[in-house]
């Protein structure tokens, strides 16, 4: 397929319904699986006027030769599981959105979802898609405070929740609907499972243009208070294209991605990637990680393409992978960058290279590693087919060729970016300044066009006026066999300014104490330039957010404040 012929496809598709332009950009991808420089040539975003893609996609895919094969498969902790076929979650949703209707659902109405790995959660994002409402996703683990932030700052009109959480909305005041999924609810739900009794022929009220927003995202917060991301129904089904096109993902592949619902990662690779592809979505709903029954359920159930953040692979390694019998085709992480040793671990037991991306929230897969592709061991990658990236100066603003804060060209805009923070028009703004999205991340970049990543622009510091990368730091440290997990921010020093001091969570059969203190200090002697050299350590938990990430703000104010816990490199000698 030529890149005229996706072109034209896309303004076919512009001038009326979205499905010729979206499946014509599709199957160039996935012609140029393993083409990086044909797919970054001839893609073309496709810009529909109209799009559902529940209707204009999934319905596609429920009703063609895909339509029998599973669309979602969840294995229980108990080694139970269920399937459900495209064909057959296409007319749940169609269910779904029927009897959400009737309880008074309609277009433009928010909708705060907060359900678990349940079928429920598929079928309700599909049924409010084709109603044309506004999903706010939410995980479980949220408590009181942030459900009322949440309905207040969303404008919640409905709330779909589990059974089990309802007692968290009992002092949560606002004038919405309340669904609970569960054989019982609490009197004053209304009970989910009442959308099954409903019709399985869905017409819709009318049309959906490709920029009605689709889904609002809380973020996670590991700097400030969470924005509000608005996201519209091409922003995400259609931008998830280059997520689709990182992942490796095939029809008929078996795609496991390891994330909480209610965050982003969830649709990028639970919802729109995977579906795009006409893979199936499976998910393993474990209560506590196991990392060998992980992968003794991946064996069982001929998983090909794996996403996991850097928590879960740091937590395989401290395992067996060796245990793996049938390692997957594709191995991707995403969420923080991670670290090269980890690589290095996962690629001598599987034969696979794991391969790092970056996005955010307000995105779709901006950056990565693809495959085919030669990968840089440490690098994030390069720019996805359809973005630009651009490196700015955070000092001087101006474009900087070798590193800066990356930044997304949005001339043109690429499909998958964000519509704004809503409501938050100066936020909006000074994201989006001067023709750029700015992520606030910082990244270098090779004369081969690679980008590595240097920090969070709030985490990188400077030391004797030296510039230190955290993540750099992080990295070395993890290389020592008694880090698991490493979180390196600037302490107080009154010659120096500030010194790199390491939070630490040891690995099993590690104590923390003076002599482990001495070991890692030594080691980061032995790897690091002197003035990146790690000066004191404290052995902790990481403060993480719910989504997994490090909050290095909560240490930088700890550290800050005085902790007292701490080793120093100089006392210990």
């Amino acid at each position: 397929m030529t890149h005229n012929t996706v072109e034209n496809a896309g303004a076919a598709a512009g001038n009326g319904g979205g499905a010729a332009g979206f499946r014509a950009a599709r199957d160039f991808l996935l012609a140029h699986r393993e083409d990086y420089g044909g797919a970054r040539a001839g893609f073309a975003w496709p810009r529909p006027e109209r799009f559902n893609w529940a209707e204009d996609w999934f319905d596609h895919l429920a009703h063609g030769d895909a339509g029998t094969a599973d669309a979602l498969r969840i294995v229980e902790e108990d080694g139970t599981s269920r399937g459900l076929s495209f064909r057959e979650l296409s007319e749940r949703s169609c269910s779904a959105a029927n009897w959400l209707r009737e309880q008074g659902v309609a277009a433009g109405d928010r909708v705060l979802v907060m359900l678990g790995n349940q079928r429920e959660l598929w079928e309700v994002m599909l049924g409010a898609m084709r109603l044309r409402a506004v999903v706010i996703p939410a995980t479980p683990l949220l408590g009181p405070a942030d459900l009322h932030d949440r309905i207040e700052r969303g404008r919640v009109r409905h709330v779909i929740v589990r059974a089990e959480d309802t007692a968290k909305f009992d002092g949560v005041p606002g004038n919405y609907t309340r669904i609970a999924a569960g054989a019982q609810v609490p009197t004053g739900w209304r009970r989910l499972e009442d959308m099954y009794r409903a019709d399985r022929a869905f017409t819709p009220d009318g049309a959906t243009l490709a920029g009605d927003p689709l889904m609002l995202y809380f973020t996670s917060g590991t700097t400030a208070r969470p924005k509000l991301v608005e996201h519209t129904h091409a922003s995400y089904p259609i931008g998830h294209l280059s997520t689709m096109y990182w992942l490796g993902l095939q029809p008929g592949d078996v795609h496991l991605n390891i994330a909480s619902p209610g965050w982003a990662k969830h649709a990028w690779s639970n919802l729109f990637a995977p579906w795009n592809a006409g893979a199936t979505a499976f998910v393993y709903n474990y209560t506590r990680f196991d990392a060998e029954r992980l992968m003794a359920e991946m064996d069982r159930h001929g998983v090909t393409t794996f996403c996991a953040p850097p928590t879960v692979w740091r937590m395989l390694i401290q395992s067996d992978p060796g245990k793996l019998r049938n390692p997957p085709r594709e191995a991707v992480a995403a969420g923080e960058p991670l670290n090269p040793e980890v690589i290095a671990k996962v690629r001598d037991a599987w034969g696979v290279t794991i391969r790092d991306g970056f996005g955010q929230t307000e995105t779709t897969l901006q950056i990565g590693n693809f495959p085919g592709a030669r990968v840089k061991p440490g690098s994030m990658g390069r720019p996805a087919p359809g973005y630009e990236i651009v490196l700015l100066d955070p000092v001087t603003g101006k474009v900087s060729p070798d590193e800066g804060e990356v930044c997304v060209d949005l001339g043109p805009r690429p499909a998958g970016v964000m519509t704004g923070y809503r409501d938050d028009e100066e936020r909006t703004a000074e994201a989006m300044a001067d023709g750029l999205y700015r992520t606030g991340d910082i990244a270098a970049r090779d004369a081969d066009g690679y980008l590595t990543y240097v920090g969070r622009s709030d985490d990188v510091f400077k030391a004797s006026d030296y510039k230190i990368s955290p993540f750099e730091l992080e990295s070395a440290l993890l290389e020592h066999e008694a880090v698991a997990e490493a979180a390196v921010v600037p302490a107080p020093d009154p010659l120096r300014l500030a010194v790199p001091k390491a939070y630490v969570a040891l690995a099993a059969g590690w104590e923390p104490g003076p002599e482990t203190a001495r070991a890692l200090f030594a080691h980061s002697r032995a790897v690091l330039s002197p003035y990146k050299r790690i000066r004191r350590i404290e052995f902790a938990e990481l403060p993480k957010t719910v989504s997994g990430k490090i909050r290095r703000v909560e240490l930088r104010e700890l550290t800050a404040a005085g902790s007292g816990a701490e080793y120093d490199e100089a006392e210990l000698g």
